[in-house]
């Protein structure tokens, strides 16, 4: 369940990845297969390949 986000924030964020912006998200999350995270952070960008240049410094897949 996903909960502490308001619509304006979702929207802005939605904004910003539209523009080519790399845009963060984060946001509480409760999931009984996680019982130790509280939170989750989305990224997103409309430019796919500027959003897995980033990733690729942090470790994380393309696909």
């Amino acid at each position: 369940m996903a909960f502490g986000i308001k619509r304006h924030e979702l929207r802005e964020w939605k904004q910003k990845i539209d523009q080519g912006d790399i845009a963060f998200l984060t946001h509480y999350w409760l999931d009984d297969r996680f019982p130790d995270c509280k939170t989750v952070t989305k990224v997103g960008c409309q430019d796919i390949e500027k959003l897995a240049e980033w990733g690729k410094k942090y470790g994380l897949k393309k696909e």
